[in-house]
């Protein structure tokens, strides 16, 4: 593996700036504050408004540095405390939960339909700590990060995951700054989650995954909208292997996005379109997740007793819509914000202000339409129209055909 004093991270912070699209190239805004802000604007290749915006920054904890041992034996993991008051905190609590599930229960199903795994895994708060930086690299003068490590066992992997405590997201642009480094056989990721009804009806999930294989080229990284396979064979429509642009590797630090809209999963990495799947984009609310691991199975492939690999994340920052009660804008946007056209990471940039500003606050808790009349009933765009025990509408709205995505699901496109 690459030293971190490798030349290409010398210009981390102009490619950094460059991926922020920062306001001084574009003409400058005022900062402001989250609770002068209507909705947000994003740049891309086209604009969404989304109607809420966080920010979470792991560069300045030196008061929380932890990095713990691994612990050998397996319930332990599943037991042991959170690693510092941060995780602990307000500021973590309201939004994220450590998680310390296993995989023996899935393991039981003897299906590898549902699960190909080889080894024992389990979950570890003991696994999420914040670290020094001993390279000099942390953006913006840091001095650490978050870690999220997997490791090998001799009987045993122990992970690492949190997931939002909402699952009520419903499109949204979520970024990190973050490379992975370590052995081969893990799997490091960032996605959104929605399961489904059983472990069996696999078919059924909706998820946008950016993952990193360790085993894989250290260029490559994973697109996929979920699920990739049916019950014959792979889909491969569903999935893009690509490679980082300007020749970075994912041991590199590189400000990964994706963005979430109707009808469509897109990825970007410094600023640069990385990838965008139509193909079976979620649809319904979700969690959204992050995650460090490995089984053995044929995803992660096998990691070497008493290896580790990590996920290092210096923020995390994302703008969306939500179901959730109480998370419901209505109205017009009066005051449009961006995360994209601000000169302070974290801090909004107020772009359009004012009675003259007439764009509509996004729909974060869409209305279900009344129920129609027998023989009138039609599917809207993007919804479910054909499926293995669907039972629901299967007529689409003019301008869009039911197209098949997977044994269990076909979609109005």
């Amino acid at each position: 593996m690459r030293s971190d004093r490798d030349p290409s991270l010398r210009p981390l912070a102009f490619v950094v700036a460059a991926a922020s699209l920062v306001a001084v190239a574009r003409g400058a805004y005022p900062l402001t504050t989250d609770s002068n802000c209507g909705c947000y604007k994003t740049n891309a290749t086209s604009s969404n408004y989304f109607a809420h915006h966080q920010f979470f920054d792991f560069r300045s904890l030196p008061q929380h540095i932890n990095q713990t041992k691994p612990i050998n034996d397996f319930d332990a993991n599943a037991l042991a405390p959170t690693t510092s008051a941060y995780f602990r905190s307000n500021t973590w609590t309201d939004a994220w939960a450590i998680q310390s599930w296993n995989n023996t229960a899935l393991l039981s199903l003897n299906s590898t339909d549902v699960n190909d795994a080889t080894v024992k895994m389990v979950n570890s708060p003991n696994n999420i700590f914040i670290e020094r930086s001993t390279d000099g690299s942390v953006q913006g003068g840091g001095s650490t990060y978050m870690t999220m490590r997997t490791v090998r066992h001799d009987q045993f992997q122990s992970s690492s995951e949190f997931e939002s405590r909402s699952k009520g997201y419903q499109f949204l642009s979520i970024r990190m700054l973050a490379r992975t480094k370590g052995a081969s056989g893990a799997v490091t990721a960032m996605f959104t989650y929605r399961p489904p009804p059983t472990p069996h009806n696999m078919a059924l999930v909706q998820e946008a995954d950016l993952e990193i294989r360790t085993r894989d080229p250290p260029a490559y990284v994973q697109y996929t909208n979920q699920p990739s396979w049916n019950s014959t064979s792979d889909i491969p429509e569903a999935t893009r292997n690509a490679s980082l642009p300007g020749g970075r590797r994912w041991s590199d630090w590189a400000m990964y996005r994706m963005d979430w809209t109707p009808g469509s999963s897109t990825w970007y990495v410094n600023g640069v379109l990385h990838s965008a799947i139509a193909f079976q984009a979620p649809r319904d609310p979700a969690q959204v997740m992050f995650n460090s691991w490995s089984d053995g199975g044929s995803w992660s492939g096998p990691m070497r007793v008493n290896s580790e690999a990590a996920l290092q994340i210096q923020w995390i920052e994302l703008v969306y819509n939500n179901t959730d009660p109480g998370a419901v804008k209505t109205g017009m946007c009066v005051n449009v914000c961006s995360i994209d056209e601000t000169t302070r990471l974290g801090t909004p940039a107020l772009i359009t202000s004012g009675a003259g500003s007439n764009t509509p606050v996004p729909p974060t808790n869409p209305v279900p339409p009344t129920q129609p009349a027998p023989g009138a009933c039609a599917a809207k765009r993007y919804d479910q129209c054909a499926g293995k025990n669907w039972g629901g509408c299967k007529a689409c709205p003019a301008g869009t055909t039911c197209k098949f995505q997977n044994d269990y699901y076909s979609q109005c496109l």
